[in-house]
């Protein structure tokens, strides 16, 4: 389904633990040794002008982005492990004969679907061909929204995304949860943006609109330019009427809860018993997302006409399965998302395409062969040690702020003490004794996939209580995050490796690493949304009214500050990255303190460089990344994460031990004066 909680922030198991003083163990005894690649450092650039340029600009200049390739760092370098890993696991499965319905099979059967070119080409559009004929048999209101629930089923775009989940205020139950969807660019102000680029970029879409168009000759009764403009209409529609970005990221404005009875009498134009038949749910409460966008899609239903709406059916199912079809369709949607938004050169190989679909819709199967060869069991004993170390360093903080009242500090320690954590992999599996994957067209067996999925969350509905056991994430994906409503931080197998995590390595190393994304993550549940819930996940104020004023008052220093930062013209939106940018610098203030008392006497020197010196070197190297111009562009207009150059100078240049470790003078570009300085933990 294509709207899941938006306010969830995601950066980017089987161990649960409410450990919360300091943990020192010997399971598994730090190595200090050389891991720090010294002479990738600028010979031209003073750390004290910028870090990142200094770090990782020689790096960078070596390491060209590939062709096929957005971007290129050290999630990627990380990612194309991982890749590789579910090439193999797939690849095995394909060649072996298995029982129908085991993992083997399923994987097997959808690689060997997913590779098989020359019979995708053969079939083309034909392969959907009943689902087109559904949408030009669409007259009533129930046929219209029946469609998009059964598309939203399996994570096709359609106006109204909906997911179950836990009910941000009542975290003793799931709650089905619906909001705003139904672009084809990735927001809504592309479509109104007056800039020579933008403009640009529109006019390639409506190119790209028009190919599709003309390739599937979706009723040739119309033709492809003006079925193009049936499209932009309705999107554009559908645009004035949604929220932005920003606005997406006030939990207590995105929680709207309705009865049944109360949203068809509030939004009577929606045929809502149409709307969920689909999904074989039978909810007596919804939590709407976005009020305003529902009247406005209500609204808009009826004013524009049917046939326009068909249009713009035909086009979101096929933009949304343009990658399953035959190779002229994969290529007319990578000429626009791929070369036009993104500065991609060329396709990545077929089998890593492959690779990403299975790793995200054959999750579990994938996952637990992954752990089987590319997890150390130490790695999961050592990293809990550091959380439970950055956990101690932030109580220790929220101790001794002066901003905070006693009231606020012991709900905070007590939410602090609460977190869960999950490392490695979970300790239960998903099974998928439903999934039916067979010979047949690739992009079948992925609406099968997603539709699979997705009733299994829809399932969720009918359980008398939460499952605190799941995940978000399959072990073999490259990234983290906190989930507030679960009040948990998880931390898959994939991103618990060089150079974020050392299993043997220098702590210095390993906490201006994963120790500062372990941070990041903890710091998630008192950034701006974060904080607003409490120890249990509820979106419930607990704090005091000064206490928030005070706090109002600090983030105000974080938009004011990366609103300054710009590249290429662009500036960096404050509001929008506020949420990560407080937890990167709260990431790297606990870890580095927890760093300082778990090793209080180590002043030794690696390849010339100190403690402290190796811990911010390996932060900047975390963060080593660079992007082609159009894929840049596209994150600072779109992307709650600021640009790795920022996560790095705007997080140090607010930092006195960094200063101090670098000898930082006023003056110099990575000082702050101290009036403008972004503080918080």
């Amino acid at each position: 389904m294509n709207n899941k909680k938006l306010w969830i922030p995601i950066f980017l198991i089987g161990i649960s633990t409410s450990i919360f003083g300091e943990t020192k163990t010997t399971a598994t005894k730090p190595v200090a040794k050389d891991v720090l690649d010294k002479s990738l450092f600028s010979k031209s650039i003073k750390p004290s002008d910028d870090f990142f340029d200094y770090i990782n600009a020689d790096w960078i200049k070596k390491n060209p982005i590939a062709p096929d390739k957005i971007s290129w760092g050290m999630f990627d370098v990380l990612q194309e492990k991982s890749r590789t890993a579910i090439k193999k696991i797939l690849t095995t499965a394909a060649a072996t004969t298995a029982a129908k319905g085991s993992n083997k099979q399923i994987l097997g059967d959808f690689y060997k679907s997913a590779m098989d070119t020359t019979y995708i080409n053969k079939v083309g559009i034909s392969a959907v061909d009943s689902w087109l004929k559904e949408i030009q048999n669409i007259k009533t209101n129930a046929d219209f929204y029946t469609f998009i629930s059964k598309s939203g089923l399996r994570d096709l775009t359609t106006p109204i995304g909906y997911y179950v989940d836990v009910d941000p205020k009542n975290t003793t139950r799931y709650i089905l949860q619906i909001g705003q969807g139904g672009l084809g660019l990735p927001d809504r102000d592309f479509y109104f943006r007056t800039d020579e680029k933008s403009k640009k970029t529109l006019e390639e879409y409506k190119k790209y609109v028009t190919k599709l168009f003309e390739l599937s000759k979706f009723d040739k009764s119309i033709s492809a330019s003006q079925q193009m403009e049936n499209v932009l209409e309705v999107e554009k529609a559908i645009a004035t009427v949604s929220s932005s970005r920003v606005e997406l990221r006030d939990p207590e404005a995105n929680y709207n809860l309705y009865t049944i009875e109360k949203l068809k009498t509030d939004f009577s134009g929606i045929d809502w018993n149409a709307f969920l038949k689909p999904m074989n749910i039978e909810p007596k409460e919804i939590v709407v997302g976005q009020v305003k966008f529902m009247h406005g899609l209500d609204s808009l239903r009826n004013a524009i006409p049917n046939d326009k709406w068909k249009s713009y059916l035909a086009f979101e199912f096929m933009n949304s399965t343009a990658k399953y079809l035959s190779e002229e369709f994969v290529d007319a949607r990578f000429d626009f998302f791929g070369k036009v938004l993104s500065g991609a050169k060329v396709k990545e190989p077929r089998w890593k395409r492959v690779s990403g679909v299975a790793e995200n819709y054959l999750r579990d199967i994938i996952g637990q062969e992954y752990v089987k060869t590319n997890f150390p069991p130490q790695a999961k004993a050592r990293s809990l040690v550091l959380v439970n170390n950055i956990k101690a360093s932030l109580a220790d903080r929220i101790g001794a702020l002066s901003w905070m009242g006693a009231d606020t500090k012991a709900k905070a320690l007590d939410k602090l003490q609460k977190i869960d954590v999950k490392i490695g992999y979970p300790d239960k599996w998903w099974t998928y004794e439903n999934l039916d994957i067979k010979k047949q067209a690739y992009v079948l067996n992925y609406l099968n996939c997603a539709a699979n999925e997705n009733l299994r969350v829809l399932a969720r509905l009918k359980k008398d209580k939460i499952d605190r056991t799941e995940w978000g994430m399959g072990p073999q994906t490259v990234n983290a995050y906190y989930n507030p409503t679960m009040n948990e931080i998880v931390f898959p197998a994939a991103i618990l490796q060089p150079p974020f995590f050392y299993p043997n390595g220098d702590d210095a190393v390993n906490y201006g690493g994963i120790g500062m994304v372990i941070g990041h993550e903890i710091t998630h549940g008192f950034d701006d949304q974060g904080s607003q819930f409490d120890g249990d996940g509820n979106l419930k104020n607990w704090w005091s009214e000064d206490d928030k004023k005070a706090y109002n008052g600090l983030t105000n220093k974080f938009v004011e500050q990366y609103n300054a930062f710009e590249i290429d013209s662009l500036h960096v939106n404050g509001e929008l990255t506020q949420g990560e940018n407080i937890a990167d610098l709260g990431g790297m203030i606990i870890s580095y303190n927890a760093f300082k008392k778990a090793n209080p006497d180590n002043t030794k020197l690696i390849n010339g460089l100190t403690p402290e010196q190796r811990f911010f070197v390996n932060y900047a190297i975390i963060w080593r990344d660079h992007m082609r111009p159009e894929a840049l562009r596209n994150q600072i207009l779109t992307n709650e994460h600021s640009p790795a150059k920022f996560r790095v100078n705007g997080v140090l240049g607010n930092l006195p031990q960094f200063h101090n470790a670098f000898n930082v003078k006023p003056g110099d570009n990575m000082f702050f004066p101290l009036e403008k300085r972004a503080t918080m933990w």
